[in-house]
């Protein structure tokens, strides 16, 4: 009987571990036109304007904690909102995501790589350019 549950903790630890994989995977092949394996700045950007975009249903110039939700907190918000109305607009937004692709490109090469995507900087980029 232990057996059999060890059995399954693994295979649980497995799948969810390739569920993530894949998501990130996913990111990198629809964020990556030139397909060479990472994503530069400007690749990030592009996918962050179709997220703005996306998760804007009001269609207004910003974006608040509602639309934010799992992708930015709280504090999150507040640290990246210099003008403290309480949204971030599109420059602000991609002001956060220069922020973070540098946070998740610890090698400083000017790309992230799916290592760097699948890390924990990394996860928090893809929320941020990937829907």
């Amino acid at each position: 009987m232990k057996t059999i549950s060890i059995a399954i903790a693994a295979a649980t630890l497995l799948l969810a571990g390739s569920a993530a994989y894949a998501d990130s995977a996913a990111a990198l092949k629809a964020l990556d036109p030139d397909n060479d394996g990472t994503i530069d700045l400007k690749e990030a950007e592009a996918g962050a304007a179709k997220v703005f975009k996306a998760i804007n249903p009001d269609g207004d110039t910003t974006l608040e904690a509602d639309e934010l939700e799992g992708r930015v907190d709280a504090a999150g918000l507040k640290a990246n909102d210099p003008d403290d109305d309480a949204s971030l607009d599109e420059k602000e937004y991609m002001a956060l995501v220069k922020k973070q692709f540098e946070a998740a490109n610890p090698d400083n090469d000017g790309t992230v790589d799916l290592k760097e995507l699948e890390s924990p900087e990394g996860q928090k980029l893809m929320k941020l350019i990937y829907e």
